[in-house]
């Protein structure tokens, strides 16, 4: 099932934020995001209307299974994407903005190819060692 980059974003975002700090509300995303409030409310009450997130009665925002599954693997693919464009000598502020980009239209089959070579370099590099 796609979805649209927006709420990749917005699901993405809310991975990182209960990772960092646990519980997550609407302000949080607001101000990680720099987005308006009524911007973030309407995304919140699409995510929730599709099962991508659930809020509880003091407004914290949590993932649901759908939800957590999109959202780890745009990250994965951002952090991943991240890393080889710095590897390759990408400015690290680029690398991140243009992983952000990536992460939302590459394949699964391109990224799992990266992501393989990837794993192959490293294994590389430890036998070398």
């Amino acid at each position: 099932m796609r979805i649209q980059e927006s709420a990749e974003n917005y699901l993405e975002t809310i991975l990182i934020l209960q990772e960092r700090q646990g519980s997550v509300r609407s302000i949080d995303i607001v101000n990680e995001l720099n987005f308006s409030k009524p911007s973030i409310s309407v995304a919140m009450k699409n995510l929730r209307q599709n099962g991508y997130i659930e809020v509880d009665g003091e407004n914290h925002i949590t993932l649901t299974e759908k939800g957590r599954a999109i959202a780890e693997t745009i990250y994965e693919r951002h952090t991943l994407l991240a890393s080889c464009l710095t590897c390759l000598g990408v400015d690290p502020a680029v690398a991140q903005e243009d992983a952000c980009r990536m992460e939302h239209v590459i394949s699964a089959e391109s990224f799992a190819a990266i992501k393989r070579h990837t794993a192959e370099l490293l294994l590389a590099r430890r036998v070398d060692t």
